[in-house]
């Protein structure tokens, strides 16, 4: 007899304890309704970049001085930088720029190892084409600056 009536006491007490955890989870997922929803509203809505976000490349045609320090450090050997020995002045002439931003991986390395300054990394995050080969930027489309996403009036923006 006392088996049985220890066994109803350990049922009992299971019931309790599996009663007590879905009471719990159930308090948990009612904590959840009352937040506000973490998603936007991504083409009319856009997250402002962190301060050391790492977008686009941008470039400065007349500070470089085709030292070729940026393809150097690139772990990928990326940017294409085509230049002309003036023999006159014995310097460097710069002739083409380009980066090829579907090989990219955003690393910052040119950028943090340029001496001139003349590469920086822009918020512009929004590279994508139809056509692979339109991701090649040559210094002309690497010149242009991007427009903030702050400054947009067609965009409401939302901080983290």
């Amino acid at each position: 007899m006392f088996p049985m009536v220890t066994g109803f006491m350990n049922y009992g007490q299971q019931t309790v304890r599996a009663a007590r955890y879905i009471g719990q989870g159930f308090v948990i997922t009612l904590s959840h309704a009352n937040r506000l929803p973490v998603t936007i509203q991504y083409p009319y809505e856009k997250l402002i970049a962190s301060e050391r976000f790492r977008g686009r490349i941008h470039f400065e045609f007349d500070k470089c001085i085709a030292c070729e320090v940026c393809v150097r450090v690139c772990p990928i050997d990326l940017p294409v930088v085509d230049w002309k020995l003036e023999t006159d002045i014995r310097k460097k002439r710069l002739l083409n720029y380009s980066i090829d931003f579907g090989i990219c991986i955003f690393c910052g390395n040119c950028v943090e190892y340029c001496p001139t300054n003349c590469l920086s990394m822009t918020e512009e995050y929004e590279l994508s084409t139809y056509d692979r080969h339109e991701l090649n930027y040559n210094q002309i489309s690497l010149g242009r600056l991007p427009m903030s996403v702050v400054d947009d009036y067609t965009i409401r923006t939302i901080l983290n």
